[in-house]
Order: C-alpha cells, then sequence, then structure tokens
C-alpha cells in the first residue's frame, strides 16, 4: 500500500470555526461589520499594539505601509535578497526602488551591518523580514536608522506569536504587516493585518484600504485609495484561532522538538537566540545536498520546499549585486512538513526518508 502523503503545512481548522463563519454569513454581515472590528481589537491586544488594520494580504499590508510612512517614488527601500518575493515588490507598488542587502546566513535574516552596507542618501526605510518566524535582531538595526530617519517597518507575515527580547513581532517597527495564509498559524484564507501604535498612521491605513473614503463623510474622497478590505466572514474564521494561539504555538513548538531530537547532529536545525520567541512559520533545515534531499522527500510522497527565494536569483530581480549570505541560506535550505496537527510518526517518516542525503 502507498504510505498517504505528508503535507508541507495543514491549517488547524475545527468545529469553532465552521460556527463563526456561520454565525457571521447569518447575519447578514458578508463584507466588513463587527467582525473585523472585533477579530482587530483582539489582534492589536494580542500583538501589544494599539491599532491593527485588517487588510486583504500581508502584501496589501506592505504597500499601505510604505505609503503611510511617506515612501515614493525615487526613495530607496532596503529589503532583504533572501525572502518571499513580496518583500521586494511591494517598494514598486509606490514607486521606490527595492535595494537588496545580504542576510546572515545562520539566522537568515538582514543585521544592521549588512542594512549599513547599502545604505544611500535616499534610503527612506528598511522592510525588516522575521524569516520563518526567526525574530530579527532589531535592537541594532534601529541604532542605525532611526538617527537617520529611515522607517523600520516589520514584515512579519510568518511571525505572529514570536517575541524579541519578550515584545510581539508585529510590535517592533513604525509599522508591522502579518499574513493570515494558510501556511500562517492563524489563517483566514487570505487576509493580513497592518500593525502600529501610530492613531494617525493607522487611520491613514483604514482610509486606504477602503477607497479613500473617509469614515461618517459621505459627501467627499479627499485622496484617492484602493480596495483592500478583509471580509467579516473571513475575520470570524480567525478569531477562534486567535484565542488558541498560545495553544498552536505550542503545538508546533512540539513537533519542532521533534525534528530537532533526530536531527540537530545532523543538519542545521532552526531556533530562536536567548530571550526570544520563534514564531514557528515552518521548520528549515539546511544541508549540502539540498536539491537531492528535496527531490528524494518527494518521490516519497512527502511534501518539502525550498526555504524561499534568493531574489537576487529570479529573473524579476537579477543582476542586483553579490549576496554570499543569501546564496548560501538558499541553497542549503530545506523546509519539512511543518504544521500543528503533524504527528511524531509523520516526523520519523520524514527523518528517516532524509537520511540518505545527510
Amino acid at each position: 500500500m502507498t504510505a498517504p502523503v505528508i503535507p508541507i503545512m495543514k491549517p488547524w481548522l475545527g468545529p469553532e470555526e465552521a460556527a463563526a463563519a456561520t454565525e457571521a454569513i447569518e447575519s447578514g454581515w458578508i463584507a466588513q461589520g463587527p467582525a473585523v472590528r472585533r477579530f482587530e481589537e483582539e489582534f492589536a491586544a494580542t500583538v501589544g499594539v494599539e491599532h491593527a488594520v485588517a487588510v486583504s494580504s500581508a502584501t496589501a499590508g506592505l504597500h499601505l505601509a510604505l505609503v503611510v510612512a511617506g515612501v515614493g517614488a525615487g526613495d530607496d527601500v532596503v529589503v532583504p535578497s533572501l525572502s518571499f518575493i513580496a518583500t521586494a515588490n511591494a517598494p514598486r507598488y509606490v514607486g521606490a526602488i527595492p535595494v537588496f542587502a545580504d542576510v546572515d546566513p545562520h539566522t537568515q535574516n538582514l543585521t544592521a551591518a549588512t542594512i549599513e552596507a547599502v545604505l544611500t542618501p535616499r534610503a527612506r526605510a528598511v522592510i525588516l523580514v522575521h524569516q520563518a518566524g526567526m525574530p530579527a535582531d532589531i535592537d541594532e538595526i534601529h541604532a542605525l536608522c532611526d538617527p537617520r530617519g529611515i522607517a523600520v517597518i516589520e514584515d512579519a507575515a510568518g511571525a505572529l506569536g514570536a517575541r524579541y527580547r519578550g515584545t510581539p513581532c508585529g510590535a517592533l517597527g513604525l509599522l508591522g504587516c502579518l499574513s493570515f495564509h494558510p501556511r500562517k498559524i492563524v489563517t483566514t484564507g487570505e487576509g493580513g493585518a497592518v500593525t502600529t501604535d501610530d492613531a494617525a498612521l493607522a487611520a491613514s491605513v483604514r482610509r486606504l484600504r477602503h477607497h479613500g473614503i473617509v469614515s461618517g463623510d459621505g459627501v467627499d474622497i479627499p485622496t484617492p485609495g484602493l480596495n483592500y478590505r478583509l471580509p467579516d466572514v473571513l475575520c470570524a474564521l480567525g478569531i477562534p484561532q486567535l484565542e488558541r494561539l498560545e495553544s498552536l504555538l505550542r503545538a508546533r513548538e512540539r513537533v519542532a522538538g521533534w525534528y530537532a531530537e533526530r536531527l540537530e547532529h545532523l543538519v542545521g536545525t532552526p531556533g530562536p537566540d536567548d530571550g526570544d520567541r520563534h514564531g514557528w512559520q515552518a521548520y528549515v533545515v539546511t544541508l549540502d545536498r539540498r536539491d537531492e534531499a528535496l527531490a528524494g522527500l518527494r518521490a516519497q510522497g512527502i511534501e518539502a520546499q525550498i526555504g524561499t527565494y534568493a531574489l537576487h536569483r529570479l529573473a524579476a530581480y537579477r543582476d542586483r549585486g553579490s549576496f554570499p549570505g543569501a546564496d548560501a541560506a538558499f541553497e542549503r535550505a530545506l523546509a519539512l512538513p511543518f504544521a500543528a496537527t503533524t504527528t511524531e510518526d509523520e516526523v520519523d517518516r520524514v527523518v528517516d526518508a532524509l537520511r540518505p542525503y545527510l
């Protein structure tokens, strides 16, 4: 008998989500309504910020964050060369130039040193990614950027629940952008949020996500905006998951522990720095024979993937410079099946399939 496929991820959805979605449908609020407001309030409290604005995706959030931060045509925005492509695409939406910086090959995050190496007088913002939920060392980055008036915007898409020195990711920059894609710890199917402690910035994001309409003014629209709204029925899905975020994170920590017990002396295994908490969006190991291992696992019905993209090696962003840290991380990074529902037997099967390539 053929062994069942082990998926790269699996959302944890159950009767609570079904009941919440049904309640939203029966209420008649299919678009924006009370579930959006409740989700935003609970999300802000979870992240430890004054304001959270639900949007259609983390990519939409990055776009709006750059707009309200005053980034525009001709400005430079520093982004990691190792990331999902949305991180580099967002500056282009506002006419800015994504400037690639290298990453630490171990943490796979930007550092103050790699950012400083590419700063120009046109730099207006840094988009700081917490790669796969691993908190970046943001204190040193603020020390570099703040005196220069460079905004630090967190791409915390995969870092809900992660903490840097006790502070939640998403509360560490001028604005934070988080994702609710199905691979994330909390999902609404698609969706995202922008977080901030700045009331004026939050109000601007709310206005821009809704065509530029000012709440309560039915006569005029002062500035053009976009349709980046997240519907009530999707926010309803997220509320029960957000309420059990700690349980979801502990379940992922348990799975990460199983992998670490079996692999920590054989491959590079991820883990947070002392005093931090990993968000565990993914479990990404590093090994020399990555491509062989990827093909071998897939041949056995195990849905492994590359860690993420080396953006400077994509056709869309080729010839942007030399980034040895990003190259080293990209060429060796392998994302293993990982979810709150991953079983220990599945971990054993993944590890057994991986052994020939170690």
